[in-house]
């Protein structure tokens, strides 16, 4: 491997997600591994502008492979936006003699990490860190299996009052342009219909799909709605329709926002984590600049960050008609 490198830089940004300590604690052992220094960079970009750095070791990184959030803290910046702010950040790495930097985020980080690039050729590796599984190039992002266990272990916490009560439940989860935690989470949970922004469904339809699920000898339903759904305004608009056109059913709903983040990570988002961190420090001891680490067919690969930002993550088709015939 190449021996260029001497010190690596790691961050995370934007919305926080299981296993974003897993995949730090990856990082800064994998550099610990190959001899190299490793900064753990606070505050994501805006850390980065201030040169909020701290050197870090295997030990610094010990008991958090099973904690949710990050360690390295996270924040938005619209400093790193204009060109000043990320010449700031520029001036601190080199400072700090930093060579490299590994970026933990979705999208909009990899976004502000492509352009830094661009301004100053600084070698640059990214590992996705959101729940909502929507950047191209990668099967699963950090924190999707978490948040999807979540949901599904609260959902059969409704179903049980829901049952009791010959309700029906309108749950809103997280996904505010992609439906994947609904659609996934509400096969899992067996959700009467799922609602998604992939798909519009249409008050009319549902409102006949509810009515046959009664018909059929259902007393109780739930719908699991992703945030970014366009049947209504929002889940609450939902509810009002269903309380005037199907009266016989008390309606609830519930938004389960922010717990959907948090807790302690799966297995699988460990495992993810630890195979993406060490892949990204040995790429960038290769050479190799301007890439997300991703998992495809259980491999870990290499895309292009522009890839990754402007690529287009479909939703399983086939799952959709799985749900179809579930919802029967």
């Amino acid at each position: 491997m190449s021996t260029s490198i001497k010190k690596i830089g790691v961050l995370t940004s934007g919305g926080d997600s299981p296993g974003m300590n897993a995949a730090i604690r990856s990082v800064v052992r994998a550099c610990a591994y190959y001899k190299i220094g490793c900064v753990g960079i606070y505050r994501g970009y805006q850390g980065m502008i201030e040169g909020d750095f701290k050197e870090m070791g295997p030990r610094s990184v010990n008991n958090i492979v099973n904690k949710g959030g990050t360690i390295l803290k996270s924040a938005r910046s619209k400093e790193f936006m204009t060109a000043e702010g990320r010449k700031k950040a520029y001036d601190h790495l080199i400072a700090a003699e930093v060579d490299a930097l590994v970026v933990i985020g979705g999208d909009g980080s990899f976004t502000g990490a492509e352009i830094f690039n661009n301004e100053f050729n600084f070698p640059i590796m990214g590992i996705p860190g959101t729940i909502d599984n929507d950047i191209y190039g990668t099967s699963h992002t950090l924190g999707y299996d978490t948040a999807l266990n979540t949901v599904v272990e609260v959902i059969d916490k409704i179903r049980d009052t829901a049952s009791s009560h010959n309700r029906l439940f309108f749950v809103e989860v997280m996904g505010r342009d992609a439906g994947h935690i609904a659609l996934n989470a509400g096969i899992g949970a067996g959700a009467e219909e799922i609602l998604i922004p992939e798909e519009d469904m249409g008050l009319e339809r549902l409102l006949d799909s509810l009515r046959r699920s009664r018909e059929s000898g259902k007393s109780s339903s739930i719908v699991v709605v992703a945030e970014g759904d366009h049947i209504g305004k929002n889940v609450f608009q939902l509810k009002e329709y269903m309380e005037e056109n199907m009266p016989e059913y008390d309606v609830r709903v519930s938004v389960l926002g922010h717990m959907q983040r948090g807790g302690a990570p799966s297995c699988y988002d460990r495992v993810l984590a630890s195979r993406l961190g060490v892949k990204a420090v040995e790429s960038l001891i290769e050479g190799k600049t301007n890439f997300m680490v991703g998992i495809l067919n259980d491999k870990v690969e290499l895309t292009p960050l522009e890839l990754a930002i402007k690529g287009h993550y479909e939703i399983d088709r086939d799952l959709l008609r799985v749900s179809e015939i579930m919802s029967t």
